[in-house]
């Protein structure tokens, strides 16, 4: 757990340290994200975006009104993490969970020095942990030392089901940053719902062990989530490329999937220095809420 801290801690410094010399000190709206709720309507005028056109208003009769938003004072940001069994893949103390568990670290750090409210939802196909959003440091601490301890209670996954407990859970708007390896099916409906309700952050985690099967023979491959052994030859080049190639092909889909619907999207392999791509998108967050 020390160990761990240090090394967020390490991190977060680092972070906090690009973000303020590359956006002008403008770390706020990383997390403030499009946070806005309805203030009012006004009288449209030449150059309003037609988007924000009040339809119901306007339907009256007496012109053309706009919505007026205001920014939230207070900013929620839930961290959603996958922690069933397909997650425990990579090198100890840097499988995917571990990756995983580390960002949700990291940037509640950040976020709760920016009076963000802070929370965390773990699925598998079940709940595994649910911590209530508060702002404060020690918040930070509860949510890391949360996903130190947690030893999930399943092994399967259920991505479908964990974002519709997430869709009635969260009614206001917040900044959702799911975390995942996405080996499922049938999510996409809930997952566009997520999107055009919330300010959503999709990180996608990967494995090199996932599409670089070694030659090794016949082995036995035991299935994580099912625990069920199958044997397979690995020598057969193409089972290894179809096995890459599916993999791939579920990454190019849901990266293809969120620029459709205006969510972020990061994909980190394990291997990798995440905060060089975190920051990258901070940037992204950053300028289009400056445009918006």
């Amino acid at each position: 757990m020390k160990a761990l801290l240090k090394k967020l801690r390490k991190y977060e410094i680092q972070i906090r340290k690009a973000i303020n010399s590359q956006m002008h000190g403008d770390f706020r709206s990383v997390f403030k994200g499009t946070g806005l709720e309805f203030d009012d309507v006004r009288p449209y005028q030449y150059g309003d975006d037609i988007r924000t056109i009040d339809w119901h208003a306007s339907a009256k009769g007496h012109g053309a009104f706009v919505k007026t938003f205001r920014e939230e004072k207070e900013q929620t940001v839930f961290f959603i993490l996958d922690v069933s069994a397909s997650q425990e893949i990579g090198a100890e103390g840097q499988k995917k969970v571990d990756v995983g568990r580390e960002i949700c670290g990291v940037l509640s750090l950040s976020a709760v020095k920016e009076s963000s409210h802070v929370g965390l939802i773990c699925f598998s196909d079940q709940r595994e942990l649910y911590i209530k959003p508060t702002k404060g440091v020690s918040q930070a601490y509860q949510i890391i030392n949360g996903l130190v301890q947690l030893n999930p209670k399943s092994l399967k996954t259920n991505l479908n089901k964990a974002l519709a407990f997430v869709l009635n859970m969260i009614k206001r708007r917040a900044v959702i940053i799911l975390i995942s390896d996405f080996i499922d099916d049938d999510y996409s409906t809930n997952l566009k719902s997520l999107a055009r309700r919330h300010d959503l952050v999709v990180i996608h985690l990967s494995d090199k062990r996932e599409t670089r099967l070694p030659k090794l023979g016949i082995v036995p491959v035991v299935d994580k989530e099912t625990k069920e052994t199958i044997w397979i030859n690995t020598s057969f080049s193409d089972f290894r490329q179809k096995i890459s190639k599916r993999l791939n092909d579920r990454k190019k889909e849901l990266e293809s999937f969120s620029r459709k619907h205006q969510i972020n999207f990061l994909s980190l392999d394990t291997d990798e220095d995440y905060v060089p791509k975190l920051l990258r998108l901070f940037k992204v967050r950053n300028r289009s809420v400056k445009t918006t």
